[in-house]
Order: structure tokens, then C-alpha cells, then sequence
């Protein structure tokens, strides 16, 4: 058995009373070093008492440090929850318990040691001002014995050795869901597994919109009204459900687990931010799919900053007319209406002046995507992410009608918006642990069935390492996804535990990706390997919905506010 500072004996997992202890003991110690950190930041920030947004950026890689120690401290502690929930109900077990002290292990090394923020980016505690003397109260056995004894090799190799007995499972470990999300997940596991996984890799090689009989099945299965109310022809689930969807049909293809992305931010703005009229009038058609919506927000020079946006909605007569540009408009081609954010007053140059339209528009075809007068646009070629394809867009005079003013009320838009980006983040979050199970799936194959000097791939501690790793972390990733949900559905402002969700989901989901190629060596670079379509689709996450940055700025900004 191993006690505090002992090393295991044959490497097996922590004894249950004394991991269990250990990791909440670190979570304690790690919660007080993480407030000793944020009071030392914002000492550093603060101007007659207030934070200054100038400061901060000032000491950007300090705030953004302290996002991620945030992200890493709150993983964590979903981590336990999630342990102590399943020792509860009697399903902690082995592969849990392995998960549990290698996730603790790891992060608790990072934290001390360096946590990665990108690849060449390693956050130190003291780029945040920690001292030397506030960093050992990291010092203390439970830390200590998790770090030297909770992520080992012996216990990655056991935790594959199991997972290669268990290959049947729908994740490795127990997810921690109710028995109804579970049903969910294997619902919707099978219809992946039958229809999407055969044919996703042929539609990124031949870079196809994915087929409308699809989104027909979908529609059918309830994805596009998952959250919609039932009152308004949707089913009512929680956002936990749709989390669990998200993730299940992007673990086929990252593009169809998208489809039901652009329904969700369409049918909240309108729930939270529509008039009676216009949710009776739309969420019923988006809910049945009758109505394909799409996302009308970026422009070309203005990215993340969408209170610079300068296309201009005008007054004329009732209506409006549109002119401007767009970009990076996802799915725009073949949908029926755009959540089209404009400026509808001239005067103003931040989100003040900012309104939301539902603007009606004709599906296109590859020949002819915008034949609505007043539209035109283009195809943007992209490495990945393809199955709905992404768009340039061009108004000149476009008309919009003015009962499609969401909420019958100008200069809303930016808050309108706002009040989607939790859900959208979480749908994030969730499609990141989509891709990186399936960059699980395929490597864990991959390495099973191919041999190198004698024996095959997964025999060879590195090779075994990573796909440990990969198990371990797309867990914490799901947890904390989980959690986010959670939030939401009980009515609790999430914005920044859905923020630390699609910030740690999408570095997961690329690290595994990335790994996975490496083990698939020089056929991982081979386009008719599903690899690499992996690995492209797990780039965009960390840029759409905020690029990594933008989301370590706002969570910083509220960490310190």
C-alpha cells in the first residue's frame, strides 16, 4: 500500500482512503495558493481602487496566467467531485482511480512547474508575482505525494492495459452522467458510429457540404430543437444534454457536431432577446429544421473586437437596408435566415450602436450560394472543418424587414449577442472533447494493429504514455464541460466557467490530435488517414467562438473584477 511521500509498490493506483484524502487535501493547499495569486495580481492592476482594463493588459501574461491557473484549479476540482460522486455510488474504480491520480499528478506538477499555455508559451507562478516563499505552500505531503506517485509510468501503462480490455466502453471511465444522458450518449454513439464515421473522412477529402439526408436524421432525432422549449416545437432538454450531443456527433465528425451550433446561438438569441411574435414565428422552424439559421458576426478587419464592426443597417421606411462585409460565415450558402449583427446607428463606434437582425435570405447552390439580390460572396478554402464550408459575404442594399429586428428594438445587438456566449462556449467545449476522443479512438487502434520490431505500438511505454494522457485529459476536459452545463441549467452565471471549459477543451483536443498523429509516425501524414483530418478540425477550436487569447482576457478580467 503507499502512505503520504511512499512510492507505490508495483506502481498500482493510490489505495481508495488514501487518494480520495490526498487529492482534496491538494485541492485545499492549491485554492489557497490560487487566492494568494489572484490578490497579488490585483494589487498590480488596480488604480484608486479599481481594476484597469489598460493595467491588465499591461500585465498581460500575468492575467492570462492567472486564467489558466483558474482553469486548472477548477478542473481539478471537478475532478474530485466527480471522483468522490462515483466512490459514492460504488463505481470508483480501478480505471477511475487511475485517471483521478495521474489528472492530480500532472496538473499539480504543471502548476508548480510551468503550465503550458500554448507551445511555446510555459506560465510560471512567479510571472504572476508569486514568491518563492508563497510557492512552497505547495510543499505539503498530499501535493508532494501526488506528484512523485500519482502520474507514473507504471500507472499509465496499467490505465491502457485496461482500457485495451475495456475497448467496448462509450468512454474510458465512467462519465459521472444520470442514467438518462447516458442513454443519450449511446443513442447517439450508435447513429455516429453507423452513419457518420464511414463516410466523414471522404466528405473533408472531397471537401463536401455534408448531405442534407443527415441533417434530415438529425432534425428527425431532435438536435436542432435539443434546448428549444417544447411549448415552441423543441424537446426542452438541458444544455447538459446538448453538451453530450455536441460531443457524441463531433467524436464522428467535428463538422456535424456543428450543424446543431449555429440552432442553438439562433434559438437563444431569439429566446432570450426576441418578442413573442418572433419566437413563435422562428423556433418552431428552427427546431424542425424547416429553417437552417447561420451566424452573420465577423468582419475583415475586426475579429474578436465586435464593437468595431462598421456594416450598416439603415433606416428605410419600416425596413432596413444592409451594406457591408462578413466573414468566416459558417454554413451561410444553403440556410434560410442569418442572426446579422449590424450598425444601425451611424454616430456610434463601439457595441452601443449595435443591432441584431434576423435577416431572411434563399438557400444557394455550389454555383450560385447568395442568389438573393443584394448579397454576394465567396467560398474561403480552409484546412479543416469542412462539412459546412465558410464564407465570404458582401451586402450592397440588402433588405431586411423590419418586424425581423430581434427584440423590435435597435442598439440591443451586442447584449443580445452576449447573452448567447455561454451556451456557445459550452457547445465548444463539448465538440473539443468530441474531436479528442476520436483522436483517442483512432490512435488507440492504430497502435494495436501496428507492429514495429516484433510487437505492436501500444507495447512501447511512449507510445502507451500518450494515449494515457490522452484518456486522462480528455476526462478532465469532459468534467469540466459538464460543469459549465450544470451551471447553466440551474439559471447560475457561467460565463466564466464555460470560458475555462472551451479554453482547456481546446488545448486538450489539440494536444491529442497532435499526439495521435505522432503515433501514427509518417501515416499520420497521409491524407487518407482519418488522423489528419483529426488534426485540422482540432485546430480551428482554439480560434472560433474566442481565440485562446480573447478567452484568457475575459476570464482574467472577471477573476480580478
Amino acid at each position: 500500500m503507499a502512505h503520504d511521500g511512499q512510492s507505490m509498490i508495483d506502481n498500482q493506483p493510490l489505495i481508495l482512503s488514501d487518494l480520495l484524502g490526498l487529492s482534496a487535501t491538494a485541492l485545499e493547499k492549491l485554492e489557497g495558493l490560487f487566492e494568494t495569486a489572484t490578490q497579488t495580481l490585483r494589487a498590480k492592476v488596480e488604480v484608486e481602487g479599481r481594476v484597469s482594463g489598460a493595467k491588465i493588459e499591461q500585465e498581460q501574461t500575468a492575467a492570462h496566467g492567472l486564467a489558466w491557473l483558474a482553469t486548472y484549479v477548477e478542473s481539478l476540482r471537478q475532478m474530485q467531485k466527480w471522483a468522490e460522486t462515483l466512490s459514492n455510488d460504488g463505481k470508483f474504480g480501478e480505471t477511475e482511480q487511475l485517471i483521478h491520480q495521474i489528472a492530480f499528478g500532472e496538473y499539480l506538477w504543471q502548476i508548480y512547474g510551468g503550465i503550458p499555455m500554448s507551445q511555446g508559451e510555459i506560465l510560471r507562478l512567479q510571472d504572476i508575482g508569486l514568491t518563492q516563499e508563497e510557492m512552497r505552500g505547495l510543499m505539503d505531503p498530499a501535493v508532494m505525494s501526488l506528484t512523485m506517485n500519482g502520474n507514473t509510468q507504471g500507472a499509465r501503462l496499467r490505465l491502457v492495459e485496461l482500457m485495451r480490455e475495456n475497448s467496448a466502453d462509450v468512454t474510458v471511465g465512467a462519465s459521472g452522467l444520470d442514467e438518462e444522458l447516458e442513454m443519450i450518449r449511446e443513442q447517439f454513439r450508435r447513429y455516429t458510429v453507423d452513419r457518420i464515421e464511414p463516410v466523414a473522412h471522404e466528405w473533408h477529402l472531397k471537401d463536401e457540404l455534408i448531405p442534407m439526408e443527415i441533417i434530415e436524421e438529425l432534425a428527425e432525432l431532435g438536435v436542432f430543437g435539443l434546448t428549444i422549449p417544447e411549448e415552441f416545437g423543441g424537446l426542452g432538454m438541458s444544455k447538459a444534454s446538448m453538451a453530450v450531443v455536441s460531443e457524441e456527433l463531433s467524436r464522428g465528425y467535428i463538422g456535424v457536431g456543428s450543424l446543431g451550433t449555429r440552432s442553438e446561438i439562433a434559438a437563444e438569441l431569439i429566446l432570450c432577446g426576441g418578442t413573442e411574435a418572433q419566437k413563435e414565428k422562428w423556433l418552431p422552424e428552427i427546431a424542425s429544421a424547416e429553417t437552417l439559421p447561420t451566424a452573420v458576426f465577423t468582419e475583415p478587419n475586426t475579429g474578436s473586437d465586435l464593437g468595431a464592426l462598421r456594416t450598416r443597417a439603415v433606416k428605410d421606411g419600416e425596413d432596413y437596408r444592409v451594406t457591408g462585409n462578413k466573414t468566416w460565415i459558417t454554413h451561410a450558402a444553403r440556410t434560410h435566415v442569418m442572426t446579422l449583427l449590424a450598425r444601425t446607428d451611424p454616430e456610434s463606434s463601439d457595441h452601443r450602436g449595435l443591432s441584431m437582425f434576423l435577416a431572411e435570405k434563399a438557400p444557394g447552390t455550389d454555383e450560385a450560394p447568395f442568389p438573393t439580390e443584394g448579397m454576394s460572396g465567396g467560398e474561403i478554402e480552409v484546412l479543416g472543418y469542412r462539412g459546412m464550408k465558410e464564407y465570404e459575404i458582401g451586402f450592397d442594399d440588402f433588405h431586411v424587414k423590419g418586424e425581423n429586428l430581434l427584440g423590435g428594438e435597435e442598439g440591443k445587438g451586442f447584449k443580445q449577442l452576449m447573452q448567447t456566449f455561454e451556451s456557445a462556449r459550452i457547445q465548444t467545449a463539448a465538440r473539443a472533447v468530441g474531436v479528442a476522443q476520436s483522436a483517442l479512438d483512432v490512435s488507440m487502434q492504430y497502435a494495436q494493429d501496428r507492429k514495429q520490431f516484433g510487437k505492436s505500438l501500444i507495447e512501447f511505454p511512449r507510445v502507451a504514455n500518450k494515449l494515457a494522457m490522452m484518456a486522462v485529459e480528455i476526462m478532465v476536459a469532459r468534467q469540466l464541460t459538464y460543469f459549465s452545463a450544470y451551471e447553466k441549467d440551474n439559471d447560475r452565471r457561467c460565463d466564466l466557467e464555460a470560458g475555462m471549459a472551451k479554453l482547456l477543451g481546446a488545448r486538450v483536443a489539440w494536444a491529442a490530435a497532435d499526439n495521435g498523429l505522432q503515433v501514427h509516425g509518417g501515416n499520420g501524414f497521409a491524407l487518407e488517414y482519418k488522423i489528419s483530418r483529426i488534426l485540422c478540425d482540432a485546430r480551428i477550436l482554439n480560434i472560433f467562438e474566442g481565440a485562446a487569447e480573447i478567452q484568457a482576457q475575459v476570464i482574467a478580467r472577471r477573476l480580478l473584477q
